[in-house]
């Protein structure tokens, strides 16, 4: 794509501002993220990839993940850490592949605290956190002094990699926000007590790298705007940080939500979108300077109309430039139903950083990886069959189109979409509805011949004169062997969710892997959407902030069924779920009096309910509907009859392998496979 045209359908999205003495090009800034490339092998030119083609696709503004300023300061051992001349000459890679992009770009200084997972741990008080087996040791008042200046060092160094400025972290639980908040900071000295003793660490930061740098280097500070634990920062301990970071020389607030140990979900699909902006808006209203909003705002259109509010000055969004690093030429085309939007599933980003793994995105398998595709087009065009378009086949059908084969797509059913058409009907997974758009929309743009209500036979291939057959046919539902399974109140999880049969009262699901939780959260709460003020309610936000940290009573929504969940293995329920949004469906499903029976065996299903041993004891659990997930199998009938037509058959998806499978595997199997035909 071309440079942003003149004429944009965004206006206030797309519009200069004025950060400092910097102008920047619109109001869109690309958040950190941690996405653990510094572990790869060529990491520099790999970094230099990703945040380039992020540029390229016309961000004002990225920021880095976060750099520690010293070596206590580290999230874990190789995190990244700037503190030598030599790391920031290697960092010149990074910089100049932005600016020659066209963008600007910040380096974050973020020092763990108290959540570093390391030996060498400090913070402001020996106070361990929750979720950090290791305890700190407190820094002294000289080493608060020392750490001070490492961030000083850190920003003259990003200076020296020709960064455009830095964003200091002081947001998420990390050792800014430990220093702030009365909760992690009991100390007596200079650096505790009072709101302006707790707030001088960040002040002082801020205000020596202003003297450090002068007028034309960026600082901008990352503001917890709403911590989401108890002894959190009142509203007025928040509004006078965000004063005093002003006067001491920030040029611009962003604002984050919630410490990394909140019992409150802050990012995933569960979060309404935008729902945040409230605590963003009290910031702006107490400075002069740009404030950020940011958290679950993921298209154009809603970008917009915050930004026209004038509740906040910029967008940040982090996980949608994973999605799509196009995501604002694209929308300053007017194109903005081709943009591959994120869908709050945190299952490629935070689930992967959470479990040692590089990020990537289940949307757009390329994010972290773009030196694996080879952009080059195919020194032959090939007439392509995709039998099937669940995510695999969508995914591969497109990519294989835009990359100039011709293609055919065909599938069984009135509709594509496969099982995405089962995921945007549970709650708070409607985002999968942007997805499933997307996909349909790449389709049409590549020109993809989309054949629907055809049940594919050898016959059809050999008629069609194909070069290459791709089976994307997914998944048939496995059927456990339990007696009874053809009573009338058995009911698979694909007719329940899709309306065919209705639920009872009482209601047993057996499997307790995604499906299993996503069939109870449907039953919990239909099809709808979750209201803000709904939200708010059930996990204890208070958007008045009228206790510190922002936390009120929860209040748990009725049952309107009963609803227990069933396993055969002896482990915890649930634990296959994602890292970073288990714990939420875990605390749901509980605080809604949902049972969960582990190491189950199943005897019988009968008018009585479902009979089942655990332990050697024999218990029935009564109700009227039993709700099958137990698991998958990949559909190959298809697959080994057309191997007798001598033209390369390709098995990607749930017709590959159908265990563990999610949209994940499947759009990045099909994804490379069109890149490598």
């Amino acid at each position: 794509m071309s440079a942003v045209p003149e004429l944009a359908p965004y206006p206030t999205l797309l519009s200069p501002i004025q950060v400092g003495t910097h102008l920047l090009k619109n109001r869109v800034i690309m958040g950190s993220m941690h996405t653990r490339l510094e572990h790869l092998d060529d990491h520099f030119r790999r970094e230099a990839a990703f945040y380039g083609e992020r540029a390229r696709g016309g961000v004002a503004l990225i920021i880095t993940g976060g750099f520690s300023p010293n070596e206590a300061g580290r999230l874990e051992a190789g995190a990244p850490i700037l503190s030598t001349g030599e790391e920031a000459q290697n960092l010149t890679h990074i910089t100049r592949a932005v600016h020659d992009g066209g963008g600007r770009i910040l380096l974050q200084i973020l020092h763990a605290g108290r959540y570093a997972k390391h030996d060498h741990i400090v913070g402001v008080s020996e106070i361990r956190s929750p979720i950090n087996p290791r305890s700190p040791r407190a820094l002294t008042e000289d080493e608060v002094e020392t750490t001070i200046e490492d961030f000083v060092r850190c920003a003259a160094l990003a200076a020296e990699a020709d960064y455009d400025g830095v964003e200091i972290m002081g947001s998420e639980g990390y050792l800014i926000t430990q220093f702030v908040a009365k909760r992690t900071n009991n100390r007596t000295d200079q650096w505790g007590g009072t709101v302006k003793n707790r707030c001088r660490f960040a002040v002082e930061i801020v205000r020596r790298i202003r003297a450090e740098r002068g007028a034309n280097f960026i600082i901008m500070f990352r503001l917890s705007a709403l911590d989401l634990v108890d002894g959190g920062s009142s509203a007025a301990d928040i509004d006078y940080l965000a004063k005093a970071v002003q006067k001491a020389g920030a040029d611009i607030i962003n604002t984050g939500f919630g410490w990394h140990e909140a019992p409150v979900p802050t990012i995933a699909y569960h979060v309404p979108r935008a729902a945040w902006l409230f605590a963003a808006a009290r910031v702006k209203k107490a400075v002069s300077i740009p404030v950020i909003g940011s958290n679950r705002i993921n298209t154009p259109e809603l970008a917009e109309q915050i930004l026209a509010s004038g509740d906040v000055d910029m967008i940040s969004m982090a996980r949608p430039m994973l999605a799509d690093p196009q995501f604002v030429l694209k929308a300053a085309a007017g194109k903005s139903d081709e943009i591959n939007p994120c869908i709050a599933c945190n299952q490629a980003c935070l689930d992967h950083i959470f479990t040692d793994r590089v990020a990537t995105c289940l949307v757009n398998p390329k994010a972290c990886r773009e030196t694996e595709f080879d952009e080059t087009p195919p020194a032959a065009r090939k007439r392509v069959a995709v039998i099937g378009s669940g995510p695999a086949g969508l995914s591969f059908a497109a990519n294989a189109a835009a990359r100039g084969h011709e293609v055919v797509l065909y599938e069984a059913n009135r509709e594509t979409g496969g099982q995405l058409n089962l995921a945007r009907r549970i709650p708070g997974k409607q985002e999968f509805d942007g997805l499933l758009a997307y996909l349909r929309r790449q389709l049409e743009v590549h020109g993809v011949d989309v054949r629907v209500n055809v049940r594919v036979t050898p016959a059809t291939i050999k008629q069609g004169h194909f070069d290459r057959v791709i089976c994307a046919a997914g998944i048939v539902p496995r059927t456990p062997v339990i007696s009874g399974m053809h009573h009338p109140k058995v009911v698979s999880y694909i007719d329940l969710i899709t309306g065919r049969q209705p639920a009872g009262e009482r209601v047993a699901i057996i499997g307790t892997g995604g499906i299993g939780h996503d069939v109870a959260e449907f039953l919990l709460d239909g099809h709808d959407a979750v209201d803000a003020a709904a939200f708010y309610r059930e996990w204890g936000v208070d958007p008045e902030l009228a206790k510190p940290g922002g936390l009120a009573e929860a209040t748990t929504p009725a049952m309107t069924r009963e609803i227990a969940l069933f396993q055969r293995s002896e482990t915890r329920v649930g634990e296959r779920l994602g890292k970073s949004t288990g714990w939420i469906l875990r605390n749901k499903l509980k605080k809604r009096g949902v049972q969960a029976y582990a190491g189950c065996q199943y005897d019988r299903i009968d008018d009585a309910g479902l009979h089942y041993t655990v332990h050697g004891e024999s218990r029935t659990f009564a109700c009227d509907t039993v709700v099958i997930c137990a698991g998958q199998e990949p559909a190959q009938d298809l697959a080994r009859q057309l191997q007798a037509l001598h033209v390369p058959v390709d098995l990607i998806g749930g017709a590959r392998l159908a265990g563990e499978l999610d949209a994940k595997r499947a759009i990045d199997e099909g994804t490379r496979l069109a890149y490598s035909i």
